[in-house]
């Protein structure tokens, strides 16, 4: 498992995450056999959030049961959680109020006394950045939070953020597969005026967030588009499983390390963030994290998602 220092942390974090937003209804062994299977592949990274689960904290609080952390075992792992996304609606809420909230009660539901990395999930078009940067401050100060970041947000919201918060940001969380790939084709085509994939739709995220040391962390790295299905065997994309299936014979891997490579290989140094509960595909994609695919491996799987090479 390929491992780097997380820029604005001191931490050491795999490139490969788990994400556990699915994992309300599975039992204790469950969960444990997931944990244990993700350990072992070398993820020692988990992310959460307030909203997932059947309730507030549901999920969160399902890890801290099945999972009992010992005080040497929770400085042994990274936990993430995010903040911002209200149920009831569905709306967003960035006040200094619900943060704090919720903070606090993914922290009791984590039975955990600190966040290592906290999340404003999604933009809140009411945000008031002096709001978010009191809560940061005191979350920072008290030790509750280590280090922040966001999830889906574009250049100019982030900087507008960074007008008023002190404390760096250190990811972004972003929908990125070989098929939702908007944050890498605009840049390849650009300058084709008729090429639709030329059209910028999130401002050069991607540079943005390289240039300013944020890294990047793909949710939903095997769907086809906005939880619309994976691409993975899908009848609807024969020539991507085609290439994938091809590439993944000749690495002797299964195909999901094949398209999580087509993200790890990316020089952003981005993380691909799991949604699984298969233990075998946590598994097999982690054998994607330093997988060395060629450019010209690498352009193929772009092409044959269908994406366009001028």
């Amino acid at each position: 498992m390929k491992t780097f220092t997380l820029p604005g942390t001191q931490l050491t974090v795999p490139n490969v995450v788990l994400g556990l937003m699915r994992i309300q209804e599975k039992t204790d062994e469950e969960v444990r056999t997931l944990i244990k299977t993700a350990r072992d592949a070398g993820i020692s990274f988990f992310d959460h959030a307030d909203v997932y689960g059947s309730g507030p904290h549901g999920c969160e609080k399902r890890f801290a049961e099945a999972m009992r952390l010992t005080s040497s075992e929770r400085e042994q792992v990274v936990l993430q959680t995010k903040a911002g996304i209200v149920g009831d609606g569905p709306y967003f809420d960035f006040s200094y109020e619900h943060i704090i909230e919720s903070v606090d009660g993914s922290l009791a539901a984590l039975g955990t006394d600190y966040i290592d990395i906290l999340l404003l999930h999604r933009p809140d078009a009411l945000v008031e950045p002096d709001e978010v940067a009191r809560a940061f401050d005191e979350l920072s100060a008290s030790g509750k939070v280590r280090s922040f970041g966001v999830s889906n947000h574009t250049p100019g919201q982030i900087e507008l953020l960074r007008k008023s918060v002190s404390q760096p940001i250190v990811a972004n969380q972003l929908q990125l597969s070989v098929t939702h790939a908007p944050l890498v084709a605009q840049g390849v085509a650009a300058n084709m005026q008729a090429l639709e994939q030329s059209v910028s739709r999130d401002s050069g995220t991607l540079d943005y967030c390289r240039l300013n040391d944020i890294t990047v962390q793909a949710w939903s790295p095997f769907q086809a588009g906005f939880f619309s299905g994976v691409f993975l065997g899908s009848p609807e994309y024969p020539e991507l499983n085609a290439v994938i299936d091809r590439l993944a014979a000749q690495y002797s891997v299964p195909a999901i390390a094949i398209a999580t490579a087509w993200i790890t290989r990316h020089p952003a140094q981005m993380q691909v963030v799991l949604g699984t509960t298969s233990p075998e595909r946590v598994a097999g994609a982690a054998l994607g994290s330093d997988l060395p695919l060629t450019r010209a491996e690498w352009y193929e799987l772009f092409r044959a998602a269908g994406y366009t090479v001028p």
